[in-house]
């Protein structure tokens, strides 16, 4: 079971699964006021407007990041999020493959490894997080 932390500004939720994070570090890059590995909690929601925040973890290759709004609707406030009725494939010039929509990826002895709706594949082959990329291709510039 995945170690989950949830931090909020009252106004979104940031969930964290520890487990499946492959410290790609596209969150630390991409919103450094809010997110501080160093620091304990290292998720700082004062840090960045609640779009900056959502716009970041949206970003997240393993999907160990995810959020919801917050909302009285229920229990929780978790936004039912839609799912595509199809997937789709992107490749990220010179980077990995984002697949969007349902799937689930099966490892050795059938144990599924991710399942959720966006999923970064590492094209170049250095990821140290394979089949997910960590962003292995910005140290030798690969191209594809």
């Amino acid at each position: 079971m995945s170690k989950e932390k949830e931090y909020t500004n009252g106004e979104i939720t940031v969930v964290w699964k520890a487990d499946a994070c492959v410290h790609s570090g596209n969150c630390v890059r991409g919103l450094p006021k809010a997110f501080k590995p160093n620091d304990s909690p290292w998720i700082h929601m004062d840090g960045a407007s609640t779009e900056e925040l959502k716009a970041q973890v949206d970003k997240c290759p393993s999907g160990a990041l995810s959020c919801y709004m917050n909302d009285a609707s229920d229990s929780r406030g978790k936004e039912e999020t839609p799912v595509p009725k199809s997937c789709k494939l992107e490749l990220v010039n010179n980077g990995p493959l984002i697949i969007y929509g349902p799937i689930e990826i099966t490892g050795k002895h059938g144990v599924e490894l991710k399942s959720g709706p966006k999923t970064f594949l590492c094209r170049c082959g250095a990821s140290s997080k394979k089949p997910y990329c960590d962003g292995a291709h910005k140290k030798f510039d690969f191209e594809g």
